[in-house]
């Protein structure tokens, strides 16, 4: 079999839709290469992947495992990749540094929207990838109509590698391999075995082999010329091209097995073997070229209870061991206190890292998933770029006990080091800390870690609503303060025009005082009252897009004071707004859906049950399958949205949004608000 050298150390991602089977793939990896010696299940809690307290707890990945082994001579670092969309962001940080992707689906319909997304992620980044099937146990159809049933989800020509074969009962038992042009039955936990090839599977082999050629020869002028004249192109020819297509995303290999029994891991692991590129071919494809230095890429950040800060990364050029010293672009990234091997949640500390592969390194405080790192006087320019996607649910956190305020900013700074798709925002006006993320799971997982990991247990509660007031009416107010206590007292005189104004105008003060009846030094002190009562409006929320002018007043000699002002500029706002017709503003937010077509109608109905104003949808510009839906949407209706969204759309569902107006919001859904708000006052 045709190799194209040595490669050195590999890493391979397992990507694939959310309970496709990745992190039993893994189990099945580790098992068949001696890394670990005896497969775990998912169901039993005992996996080197999803070993975390809260992956355990939902039965289901929610970040990145990592493991490295050896197969056949060769180190392979297996990255787990989690399949909803919601953890997508680990995928997406990881997958810019690997070498290829193993795709692992089901032959499942419902599942093709996630599948497209993790594809449309592989084929934008130009990462080599195959396809792994599993489960093939349960399948009831034929290779042509499998590929049928998954080729939507790809852009890249789905190229059949095997040809499952029957028993009896008419079960898969086995598989041809179309390349070696031969058959093998499966073993359970073991090796298959190879047997002869003969009769109706001859026959079958022979017209699938012709047709996977026939693929691979629409890339090779040679191998056509050979088909046409009824030439047997030389084995070797064949592996040379199915690596060579693979690796240059013309086509993607369809293998298939059942991780559950590691049937079909052996020949996965003999292609990635001898058809997928190694790190040289990596480190031109994100434009690295360390020469002496150090290059490396930080995939994943994580903190533990005694090692500290983490950082898994894949070496692209260079050596780097213990006391290294990092830098990027941007900033320090510090030295390196120990280089680990990893195997799930278990570490090995280890030598210096060699070009290719892929280890934590140990306290690299400066460091941040996505970062270029390296070893040069001048830092390697950055090869990465993966920006979170925009988040779509918040929730409203504090610590459950006030003497862990402090330690709740300490506990956001690593959760968003472990998971930068987390953002939080601190809303200063009303004291509230808010946490965005990618979805109600995982919200519910950073939630868990600040308390489990983290020691800080937090409440959460829904976020408020910017909601605003304004007026209709206006008016002229006094606004008289007047304390006499013995001694100086306090005196304050003004009289001021509340005018509205166009909506999105905010807040305009203007002095028209003549005659001097209120001195000009106290007259900031007047608007800074007006501002202090505008804080909260008769409805009980800011007030906004309206004038106010000052006009007249008195002052006293010996009692006004820059406090005596402030007081009265608070007390004419207070008496005059109740005056002005006030009325509640709600924001209006442009919402921008994307989803696959067949659920476009679900939508329509979720939006117009919400109070949504649909405004039109397209196909989605390069998305075969996909629209994209336009509307406008008041903020109390976006709040949890995504919850509603997502189950509508197999999981895959999303949106952007952004501020466009406030709007008026009266009748009895507006008292309802107003009496909520006074109700929590």
């Amino acid at each position: 079999m045709a190799q194209n050298g040595a490669r050195g150390p590999r890493c391979i991602a397992l990507v694939g839709p959310f309970q496709s089977g990745k992190t039993t793939l893994l189990e099945a990896i580790l098992a068949r290469t001696g890394a670990i010696q005896r497969q775990g299940t998912v169901e039993a809690g005992a996996t080197v992947g999803d070993a975390s307290k809260e992956a355990r707890q939902h039965k289901m990945s929610v970040e990145l495992t990592v493991a490295t082994t050896d197969f056949m001579g060769d180190n392979y670092t297996f990255i787990d990749c989690p399949g909803s969309i919601e953890f997508m962001h680990d995928m997406r940080a990881a997958l810019p540094a690997v070498d290829a992707a193993v795709v692992v689906s089901e032959l499942d319909d419902k599942k093709l929207p996630q599948l497209q997304l993790i594809l449309r992620e592989l084929e934008d980044r130009s990462i080599p990838h195959l396809l792994f099937v599993n489960k093939i146990d349960k399948a009831d159809q034929s290779v042509h109509d499998a590929l049928a049933l998954l080729q939507p989800a790809s852009r890249c020509k789905l190229l059949a590698r095997q040809l499952p074969t029957f028993n009896n009962d008419n079960i898969i038992n086995g598989f041809v391999d179309l390349a070696l042009e031969r058959a093998f039955v499966y073993k359970e936990s073991a090796p298959s075995e190879i047997i002869e090839l003969k009769g109706d599977v001859l026959d079958r082999e022979k017209t699938a082999r012709f047709s996977m050629l026939e693929t691979l020869a629409d890339h090779d002028d040679e191998l056509m010329t050979q088909l046409l004249e009824d030439i047997q192109p030389p084995r070797d020819k064949v592996f040379d091209d199915l690596g060579r297509e693979l690796r240059d995303g013309q086509v993607v290999p369809v293998l298939m097995g059942v991780a559950t029994r590691t049937n079909g891991v052996l020949r996965l692991l003999k292609a990635l073997r001898h058809e997928t590129p190694g790190v040289e071919t990596t480190a031109k494809r994100l434009g690295v070229d360390g020469g002496a230095d150090a290059v490396a890429v930080v995939m994943k950040t994580f903190h533990t209870s005694h090692g500290g800060k983490m950082s898994v990364v894949r070496v692209l050029a260079g050596q780097a061991g213990d006391g290294a010293v990092f830098n990027t672009p941007e900033r320090e990234a510090g030295r390196v206190s120990g280089v680990f091997k990893l195997i799930g949640q278990h570490t090995d500390k280890r030598g210096p890292a060699q070009t290719g592969e892929t280890v934590a390194f140990g306290k690299l405080d400066g460091a941040r998933t996505g970062d270029t790192i390296s070893t040069g006087k001048q830092p390697h320019a950055a090869v990465v770029d993966v920006t979170p996607y925009p988040p779509v649910l918040a929730n409203a956190i504090a610590a459950k006990e006030r003497k862990d305020d402090v330690k709740l900013g300490a506990a956001f700074t690593k959760l968003t080091e472990e998971d930068p798709s987390i953002s939080i925002v601190h809303n200063a006006d009303i004291h509230e800390i808010v946490m965005w993320g990618q979805g109600e799971m995982h919200l519910r997982v950073a939630a868990e870690r600040l308390g489990d990991r983290y020691g800080v247990p937090i409440t959460l509660s829904r976020p408020t609503v910017g909601y605003r007031e304004t007026i209709r009416k206006p008016i002229t107010q006094r606004g008289r303060h007047k304390k006499q206590s013995g001694g100086h007292g306090q005196f304050g005189d003004v009289v001021v025009e509340i005018k509205p104004l166009p909506r999105g105008s905010g807040f305009t003060f203007e002095d028209r005082i003549t005659g001097g009846v209120v001195p000009r030094n106290y007259i900031p002190s007047v608007e800074e009252g007006v501002i202090d009562a505008l804080k909260q409006g008769p409805l009980g929320f800011p007030v906004v897009d309206l004038s106010v002018a000052l006009i007249d007043g008195s002052y006293h000699t010996v009692d006004s004071s820059d406090m005596a002002f402030r007081t009265a500029g608070r007390i004419a706002i207070n008496e005059g707004l109740p005056q002005c017709q006030p009325v509640l503003l709600e924001p209006i937010y442009m919402v921008e859906i994307v989803c696959p077509t067949d659920a476009t109608a679900k939508i329509n109905a979720i939006l117009s049950g919400r109070r949504g104003q649909i405004l039109g949808f397209d196909t989605r510009d390069g998305w075969s399958g996909w629209d994209t839906v336009r509307a406008q949407m008041a903020e109390a209706e976006i709040g949890d949205l995504i919850i509603e969204l997502r189950s509508a759309t197999a999981g895959v569902g999303s949106f952007t949004f952004k501020f466009d107006h406030m709007a008026e919001l009266t009748g009895r859904a507006a008292d309802q608000i107003v009496a909520a708000r006074r109700a929590a006052e």
